[in-house]
Formats: C-alpha cells, sequence, structure tokens
C-alpha cells in the first residue's frame, strides 16, 4: 500500500517515497511554514467487496480511512501557494492500536509542523477537534480445579466480578455528564480453560477515557478487587482536545462556507493518530475527511463520492488559505 501510495505521489507531481516506519510519504512546495496531512493506510480486518454502485464507492477503508488520505493526496498535489510545504503521510498501524506510524513521526520530526489535519471521516461540512482516550486491561488468573459444589467462585465468576466493579466505577462516574465526558468500559474479551487440574482465565477490558480522567485511579481501581488476577496495560492514549481559534480552523469554515456547506466542530469517542501527535506537538490540528463515522469497521462501510469530491475542494481551498 504505501509503494502503491508513493508511487501515486510520484505520478502526480510530489516529492515521495517511503520512511523508515514504512509511512508513505509525499511533499509538494517550499517554504519555512509546513502543513501536515496525516492518514493512515491500513484498516481493521474483513474483505468488503470494491464496487461503485449508485455514486457509493463500497469497500473495506473506504471511510477509515483511506478515502481521507486520497482526499489529502488529490488536494496536495494541487500545490501549495509559497512559503507553504504540504507534507502527506500515509501512516501505519493506526488500527493497530500501536500507532507506529505516527509515533515515528513524532520521534523523528526535529520540530513540530504548523498546521496538522489528521485524516479521518468526520463529513464534509463538519471538523473534529477532540477524541477520548484508551487502555486496554489484560487479566489472567490461573486457580486450582475445585469441585462445583464446593461453593468457591470459579474464574469466570471472579472476572465477572472485576467487570462489574469497573462497570458500576463508570456508572457512577458518568452521572449526569455528556457522553464525551463519560468513562466507556468495554468487555473485549473474556475466556477460560481447563487442563482438569487448573483453570485459566483471560479477559480483556478496554476503557475509553474522557477529559480529565485519572487513568492511575481507574488501574487501582482494578487492581484492588482481587490481587490474584494479574493485571498488564497497554494501548494507552491520552485524551485530547484542540484549540478552535486558530488559523487553521478559521481556514476550514472559510472554505467549507465557500462550497456552500454549514460548518460543525465534532468530538468523537474513539481515538485517533491526533491523541498521538496532539500532546506532542500542541499546534493547532483537527481531523478531517469525507463518510460517515458511524460506518467505521462494519460491514456496509462505504463513501459517496459526491462527498469525496466535496471533500478535496474544501482541502484545497483550506491549503490556499494558509498560504
Amino acid at each position: 500500500m504505501a509503494e502503491f501510495l508513493a508511487a501515486e505521489m510520484a505520478r502526480r507531481g510530489m516529492r515521495s517515497g517511503i520512511d523508515d516506519a514504512g509511512n508513505a510519504v509525499g511533499e509538494v512546495g517550499t517554504g519555512p511554514r509546513t502543513l501536515l496531512l496525516l492518514g493512515h493506510i491500513d484498516t481493521v480486518p474483513g474483505f468488503i467487496p470494491v464496487e461503485l454502485m449508485n455514486g457509493q464507492l463500497y469497500g473495506r477503508g473506504a471511510v477509515d480511512a483511506k478515502g481521507p488520505i486520497c482526499a489529502f493526496i488529490a488536494a496536495a498535489s494541487r500545490g501549495a501557494p509559497p512559503g507553504l510545504k504540504v507534507r502527506v503521510v500515509g501512516a501505519v498501524e493506526e488500527e493497530a492500536a500501536s500507532s507506529r506510524g505516527a509515533r515515528h513521526l513524532v520521534e523523528t520530526y526535529a520540530q513540530a509542523p504548523d498546521y496538522v489535519i489528521i485524516g479521518e471521516p468526520s463529513g464534509w461540512e463538519a471538523i473534529t477537534v477532540g477524541y477520548k482516550g484508551r487502555l486496554l486491561a489484560h487479566c489472567q488468573l490461573r486457580l486450582p480445579v475445585a469441585h462445583t459444589a464446593s461453593g468457591l467462585p470459579s474464574a469466570a465468576e471472579r472476572a465477572v466480578q472485576l467487570w462489574n466493579a469497573v462497570a458500576d466505577y463508570a456508572k457512577a462516574l458518568n452521572q449526569g455528564k455528556k457522553v464525551f465526558e463519560q468513562l466507556g468500559p468495554s468487555l473485549r474479551h473474556i475466556a477460560t480453560s481447563s487442563d482438569g487440574l487448573s483453570e485459566h482465565l483471560e479477559m480483556t477490558i478496554g476503557c475509553r477515557l474522557p477529559p480529565d480522567c485519572d487513568s492511575d485511579a481507574l488501574k487501582a481501581l482494578m487492581a484492588s478487587v482481587d490481587p490474584d488476577i494479574q493485571l498488564s496495560f497497554e494501548s494507552y492514549d491520552p485524551p485530547y482536545r484542540a484549540e478552535k481559534n486558530n488559523a487553521l480552523v478559521r481556514a476550514f469554515l472559510k472554505s467549507i462556507r465557500a462550497q456552500g456547506g454549514q460548518p460543525a466542530f465534532k468530538v468523537k469517542t474513539g481515538t485517533s493518530d491526533m491523541n498521538v501527535v496532539g500532546p506532542a506537538w500542541r499546534c493547532p490540528i483537527v481531523a478531517y475527511g469525507p463518510g460517515d463515522s458511524s460506518l467505521d469497521h462494519t460491514p456496509q462501510e462505504h463513501v459517496a463520492m459526491a462527498e469525496y469530491q466535496q471533500a478535496i475542494q474544501v482541502l484545497s481551498g483550506v491549503i490556499a488559505a494558509l498560504g
């Protein structure tokens, strides 16, 4: 995929290549200021036959997030105004929860870009300015097998007690709060096995973290429920909410209106590479791209080609306005 995109960007007149993380990178324009268009090229599993039907393009990634990265390339290849360098990056492993491509940029860029647009579906008339954070908790428990008449709780029952404690904690914490401000736990996986002498439990709990969430308190709660359950945590990304009063946001509002749209702001309950680069770079940043995010990861994933074209026009206007 990276090789294909790098070749396509070169064909369109952009300077292109593949970096050490495997990201596809293309540039156009020169100047002291940089606009980074950061999309991702991986998708969740699941094959959806690619077809164009009644103006709708179906296929895995049409919305999340090959539609946005292709819109980035189409807009950037039209050129950049004097004084602005536009860099397009098709990053790897965003869906893998590692965000390896985005983290590579944070580690290797000598200085932060002046502006960043994350390639995620927002609908062509809206920009996304905030994402919840994420934390995964992996739980393991191994117990000697006991007779079901012994009265001792099984490994599965003890796991359910832990899950219930997390769910109850979130319910109490979320009282009277809007969705974006709520802690969102989910039971991602639970399984038990036995060799006749011992039983083994594996469970994964995912948590969507709202702004100002105390992740350490959440970890402490999990650890206090059952000290025999071994916990390990991964894929922590802090929640992030961007500022609205800056040149990048104003450029989007102007460009969306120029296309006949009514601009809107969104915050999302998932995560994106904004959670990685936003806290590190602290520059003007939004997420934008064609598509309905409710179709992310679904078997019905598709994007309207008319909306895709409108998004390209909006992005072209933003690039021109930042010159």
